[in-house]
């Protein structure tokens, strides 16, 4: 049991450790395009490959969670890799009109910042060696981060996204066994992101 308890402390530190790493690359990617451009409308370009790969590795998040190796629910990780997911690879890398966008960067703003302080946070705890103030800023940023990285940044990019979904019938032969198509259930996940922002608040103010 103590090889066992070693070899997962090991990997997750491993894997969070990673994480941070990449996230910090995002976050100094984004901060020097806005200093570069003077703009908000880079941040797919500028870091929307490394988010997308962070974001695919992000879904050993569930099997941990299905694994046992964390505490936190599967079902509670699959929806919250699955909600950033759904709009990142279905929408923004689909649709480079909406790529340009400021809420974009906004989002990216908005991820990076959380999982600099996130990850990290789950790095030094692994280890024993988590400051108090981390502990606080990683419950405290969250309050701030997620509402503007869900709302203004996703619910936001999924509006503009909308008129292009429309026109170019996206994802049709997915959804002509559906009483509706893809443009509305876009229109229900966007607004759904209100309730979520408030259960998600909720949850992690008592994790």
């Amino acid at each position: 049991m103590a090889t066992a308890s070693v070899a997962r402390n090991a990997y997750l530190t491993c894997y969070n450790s990673l994480q941070s790493l990449g996230w910090a690359l995002v976050l100094l990617r984004l901060v020097n395009d806005i200093v570069e451009t003077k703009s908000l409308r880079g941040g797919f370009s500028a870091a929307g490959n490394v988010v997308c790969f962070l974001q695919l590795a992000a879904f050993l998040e569930i099997l941990h969670s299905a694994l046992g190796l964390v505490p936190t629910g599967i079902l509670f990780a699959f929806m919250q890799w699955l909600g950033r997911s759904h709009v990142l690879f279905a929408i923004v890398a689909k649709i480079p009109e909406v790529q340009e966008q400021p809420p974009i960067m906004i989002t990216f703003l908005a991820w990076s910042a959380a999982e600099v302080i996130r990850y990290p946070h789950y790095t030094l705890g692994l280890l024993g060696l988590c400051p108090h103030w981390l502990t606080w800023l990683r419950y405290t940023a969250f309050i701030v981060l997620y509402p503007i990285g869900a709302l203004y940044g996703e619910m936001l990019a999924m509006y503009l996204s909308l008129d292009f979904i429309k026109d170019r019938n996206l994802y049709a032969s997915s959804f002509k066994w559906l009483p509706f198509d893809y443009h509305f259930f876009v229109v229900v996940s966007s607004l759904s992101f209100l309730f979520n922002t408030s259960y998600w608040l909720t949850l992690q103010s008592k994790s």
